[in-house]
């Protein structure tokens, strides 16, 4: 069977681009392999430092996770930090990692161009993402476009591991779902906490409708046709809405005569329905937080097992054991 795993980074509250980047293909994907769903709690600490806020925001995405479809009797579920093993791995990895595979990875300098601390942890976070999917011997792993460098490294670290040790581990393969790999944000750029543009799904009434309401337009005019192609308004759309809607919207565009304003109040009112059933799930959670952590509890428990034979066959080769 099919071993598919990813991630989500507890890093704040649930974003569109969380979820129709990684999270609905994961849904999607538990009637068609044997998936393998982390909380990614250590890569978390290159953005968070406030260990309160790291605890509620990995608690909350664990009930976001579960609350949009991430099923435990059909998926591995757990947190990162719960199996220890990984660390291990990461620093086995390191040693066969060469730097200039590190200095050319973008997400590392983009992220310090914007601000983040260049320290270790966030330079060196593709050897860590490498341990995560060798660990639990991955076949494919769904990422957004962006990315798709850090799994190509992954895979080079992995063939440096075979070249060094043998055949240690198999190579895994992407798999990009292009209609959604990219969810635009507020500014028209990717959707990413790192970039404060996100719309979070599960936000009260008021506070969505404030972010839907301060997308980045340009100056056209209500009477002025516009571009529906450039638009990041239709963009969120087509990913919430029926398509006989999103049709409608992109004649309006064309033709003009609507202004923004309208066009944002659709896509708040599209995007509050889409999501209506999920919160509802998610206030059910929230009042028995003991089943969710009984769940990575149990997931963590199931992701041991994987992991504990692959590090075996690791510590073997490189001769730990």
């Amino acid at each position: 069977m099919t071993r598919i795993l990813t991630g989500i980074q507890p890093s704040g509250s649930l974003h569109l681009g969380n979820y129709f980047g990684a999270m609905r293909p994961m849904v999607e994907l538990q009637d068609r392999g044997q998936v393998f769903y982390c909380l990614v709690d250590l890569h978390a600490l290159t953005s968070v430092r406030d260990p309160n806020l790291l605890r509620e925001n990995i608690r909350s995405a664990a009930v976001d996770s579960l609350a949009c479809g991430i099923d435990p009797a059909r998926t591995i579920f757990w947190r990162q930090s719960h199996v220890a093993a990984v660390a291990e791995l990461n620093w086995i990895l390191s040693n066969v990692t060469p730097m200039g595979l590190l200095e050319r990875c973008h997400a590392y300098k983009d992220k310090v161009a914007r601000g983040l601390p260049a320290n270790h942890g966030l330079f060196a976070y593709p050897v860590l993402m490498a341990a995560d999917i060798l660990l639990y011997d991955a076949d494919r792993i769904p990422v957004g476009r962006d990315q798709k460098q850090h799994l190509e490294v992954a895979r080079d670290i992995a063939v440096k591991m075979n070249e060094a040790y043998g055949e240690v581990f198999k190579l895994p393969e992407p798999d990009i779902r292009e209609d959604t790999a990219l969810v635009p944000g507020l500014d028209g750029q990717k959707m990413s906490k790192s970039y404060g543009n996100t719309i979070e799904i599960f936000a009260g009434e008021k506070a969505l409708r404030k972010k839907v309401m301060g997308i980045v337009t340009d100056s056209s005019a209500v009477e002025d046709p516009k571009d529906p192609a450039n638009s990041t308004i239709v963009a969120l759309y087509r990913l919430v809405a029926p398509p006989e809607d999103v049709r409608r919207m992109e004649a309006e565009f064309r033709a003009g005569g609507v202004g923004y304003g309208e066009f944002k109040k659709r896509l708040f009112a599209a995007i509050w329905q889409y999501f209506a059933p999920m919160r509802a799930h998610r206030e059910e959670l929230l009042r028995d937080p003991g089943q969710v952590d009984e769940i990575l509890r149990d997931g963590a428990a199931r992701a041991r097992e994987v992991a504990d034979g692959v590090m075996a066959r690791v510590r073997a080769v490189v001769g730990l054991e």
